[in-house]
């Protein structure tokens, strides 16, 4: 299947890791010109080597807190001054975030928003301009199911990702008849940075367990192989949704879990 991404211009946000740094290279692959935002400087550099010597296409990277308004227009704004224009963006920055109620502080709460509602919604703002130019554009929210269903001590993640759904849904009704498209692709359990640093934390009192046996037990209440997903399985779905082939998909909510959430 031909997606149509040669010379599209492409921003990812959290794209220096997991699920992110998977979809750039598969962009990349399509023939996407990929930019990637993330905050460590020293990741994208690490990132951009890995992908380049991977794909052989050139990965530009930024240095971006996607809670900074004013650091995102100054980003995205060079990202248009060297290609003209975006077609498509994916709103991948944030990281779990699980609490119990009574622990949830004015820190906790404003960071999670801060980075997966605010940054999402920054940067709509901020690429939309260039893709009513164009005559058209597609968006992809990444979320999660349990912005659907939530689950005990899942605040304040739950609640971003609810909103991050909404937020998905309105914008799609609302730029629709700019030709601009909207989805979100809601994510479960898939390898990723944040799993590797709980399984290095673990492994600090229990040095027998391997990064395997850490992700066969993670996985073995999801249905579908009783394993954690592989960060490509998310990321094609992304690619395909941010293509051409998904001209008629908008305002759509897609779980990729295997199977785990109790709703569609």
């Amino acid at each position: 299947m031909n997606l149509n991404l040669e010379n599209k211009i492409a921003i990812i946000t959290g794209g220096s890791d997991g699920i992110g740094k998977e979809t750039a290279r598969i962009m990349s692959e399509e023939g996407a010109k990929v930019s990637i935002f993330a905050r460590n400087l020293e990741n994208l550099e690490k990132t951009k080597s890995e992908l380049e010597s991977l794909t052989s296409k050139k990965i530009d990277i930024y240095s971006v807190d996607v809670r900074d308004q004013k650091s995102i227009k100054t980003a995205v704004d060079q990202v248009i001054n060297k290609n003209k224009k975006i077609d498509i963006l994916v709103n991948n920055a944030g990281t779990s975030s699980a609490h119990p109620i009574m622990d949830i502080t004015d820190e906790i709460m404003s960071d999670d928003i801060g980075t997966k509602l605010y940054g999402a919604i920054y940067m709509i703002q901020a690429v939309v301009p260039s893709m009513k130019k164009n005559g058209n554009g597609s968006i992809v929210n990444i979320t999660t199911p349990g912005g659907k269903a939530s689950g005990a001590k899942t605040v304040p993640t739950s609640v971003s990702r609810a909103a991050g759904i909404s937020l998905t849904k309105a914008t799609a009704n609302e730029l629709s008849e700019f030709n601009i498209r909207v989805n979100t692709v809601c994510v479960g359990l898939f390898k990723s940075g944040q799993h590797r640093k709980r399984y290095e934390e673990i492994i600090k009192t229990d040095k027998n367990l391997t990064i395997d046996e850490f992700y066969n037990d993670l996985g073995k209440n999801v249905p579908l192989g009783n394993r954690v997903g592989e960060a490509e399985e998310a990321a094609s779905l992304i690619t395909y949704l941010s293509s051409s082939q998904a001209s008629y998909i908008s305002g759509t909510a897609i779980n990729v879990d295997g199977g785990a959430s109790p709703v569609v």
